[in-house]
């Protein structure tokens, strides 16, 4: 859930940027001059939308680096770095991508993957993960973060999130045109290029809006979730580790743990929240993953 928010934050806030930007620039006050000019707003809607979004992902790497406090591996400094690093290499390997770079940082159980490129990408592992899980179990959770790479998660999430920007900053505008409207009647303002009533209008539904959208980014993440499951079932051969791992990490749950254990799909939160989830509940995703241990049993659904 932290990775997910770090990164609706930082895009919902480029974009504020960059619309603030645009608009001190007088973007704004040409599109609204004299009507809204459809066409025009479209390619400004995706040039922010999609900017937002593609600046967030090049700033995903260093972002997370800085927010966990992350140590990338250089040379390894125990037994337990040099088993994580050469892990993380094999399944990379075996998954047809580029080596990531291996971080490890300190907190609660806890594993992400983020990165702009699926040949230069980044794999972190909390210390509390590593204490808590033994190496088979540890390996399937490498094996979801690499197939997360793999799969291209990322990159798709962002083309997803370009697209919903897209939508917040053209309707955004649409309704601050209508309201700056009705708000001023006078033939001399209707020229003006726009009175406060759109800018406020604008500025409010990029907020509402971005936090409605969300809620297509959030659906995606859930589904991408259950995808890199599938991944490490493939990459290892057998979904048993994940199955193991996950219900390990249910079984920390019960003592509490800090609510960035929910980065791993632990938490179950209240029904009306998990539209807004970024993992499915960890039951499931067991589920899933003992249907696919069902079916690899099949010859013909092998």
């Amino acid at each position: 859930m932290k990775r997910l928010f770090l990164f609706l934050a930082t895009n919902l806030a480029v974009v504020l940027v960059l619309s603030v930007t645009l608009r001190l620039l007088g973007v704004d006050r040409f599109l609204s001059a004299n009507g809204l000019d459809i066409g025009a707003l479209m390619i400004f809607s995706l040039v922010v939308g999609f900017g937002g979004s593609f600046i967030s992902l090049l700033m995903s790497k260093p972002l997370a680096k800085w927010s966990t406090g992350a140590r990338v591996i250089e040379q390894p400094q125990s037994a337990e770095e040099a088993w994580l690093l050469e892990t993380v290499r094999a399944l990379a390997r075996r998954a047809g991508i580029g080596e990531p770079e291996v971080a490890i940082y300190e907190g609660a159980p806890n594993a992400f993957a983020t990165g702009a490129f699926r040949d230069a990408s980044l794999v972190a592992v909390s210390t509390g993960l590593m204490q808590t899980m033994n190496r088979a179990e540890m390996e399937a959770v490498l094996a979801h973060e690499v197939s997360h790479v793999a799969n291209g998660d990322m990159v798709t999430m962002t083309l997803i999130q370009g697209v919903v920007n897209t939508f917040v900053v053209f309707f955004a505008r649409i309704v601050g045109y209508l309201v700056d409207r009705l708000v001023s009647r006078r033939e001399d303002d209707q020229h003006a290029g726009g009175g406060i009533g759109y800018y406020a209008t604008v500025f409010l539904c990029e907020i509402v809006f971005g936090i409605a959208a969300s809620l297509i980014v959030a659906w995606f993440s859930r589904w991408r979730e259950f995808r890199a499951d599938a991944g490490s079932a493939s990459l290892l051969k057998s979904p048993e580790p994940m199955i193991r791992a996950l219900g390990r990490l249910g079984g920390i749950e019960s003592g509490g743990l800090p609510q960035s254990l929910r980065t791993l799909g632990i938490n179950s939160p209240p029904s009306w929240t998990r539209l807004f989830a970024s993992h499915p509940p960890l039951d499931e995703r067991i589920a899933a993953l003992q249907t696919r241990r069902h079916m690899s049993s099949i010859p013909w659904a092998r």
